[in-house]
């Protein structure tokens, strides 16, 4: 992250490492590569209630159901192996929903003994997953208003990341999970010191 508070010689230096380190990386187009993120999965103990809060606080829409209670579950020891879980796991529902121009979030039920909360930020492991938003105090007031749960007002990004309206905040669903809304209509200082980009969800 660069720091742009520094003294502009030495915040030059950084950047112009920056576009040399942005040169890593294959540029093969027919390397085995991974072209973007697909979806998120998601556990959830009340899939009724997750949904209703993707669709009602995040404006998530419906796609599709693989796997529902009228359906032969996944489950047997290969599942059990395949996900990682204990012995006499059973999967019972799945769920995928559109979020705007960007990834997916897929919705799973498991049936399991011992089933663990959600985990900290602190932990080891995927942290959170950050949505983009064009009107944050908008988009922060409709997840509250359907039980997200606010867990910081609006910051603004820095250093390598600022710019006018460049802003994050964090939430907590109703169902655990944290995540993150954010927002950088403004370019950022990074954009001087490399040729690539983050990636922005197109409008809609």
């Amino acid at each position: 992250m660069v720091d742009t508070t520094l003294p502009p010689p030495k915040l030059d230096a950084l950047l112009q490492n920056g576009k040399q380190n942005g040169l890593r990386g294959s540029k093969d187009v027919n390397a085995a590569t991974a072209r973007g993120i697909d979806h998120i999965g998601l556990t959830v103990l009340d899939i009724e209630a997750a949904e209703r809060f993707l669709i009602d606080g995040l404006g998530a829409e419906f796609i599709y159901e693989t796997l529902n209670p009228g359906l032969p579950p996944f489950e047997g020891p290969e599942v059990a192996k395949m996900v990682g879980s204990p012995p006499g796991i059973v999967i019972d529902v799945i769920r995928m929903y559109k979020m705007g121009t960007g990834p997916g979030i897929e919705l799973f039920h498991y049936k399991v003994d011992g089933q663990r909360p959600a985990p900290r930020l602190c932990d080891l492991g995927w942290q959170h997953v950050a949505l983009y938003v064009d009107d944050m105090e908008a988009a922060l007031e409709r997840a509250v208003a359907a039980g997200a749960e606010k867990m910081n007002d609006p910051w603004d990004l820095i250093r390598a990341e600022s710019g006018p309206g460049n802003r994050f905040c964090f939430i907590r669903t109703p169902f655990g999970p944290v995540i993150e809304l954010i927002s950088f209509p403004s370019p950022q200082p990074y954009e001087e010191g490399t040729e690539l980009r983050r990636w922005k969800p197109p409008v809609a």
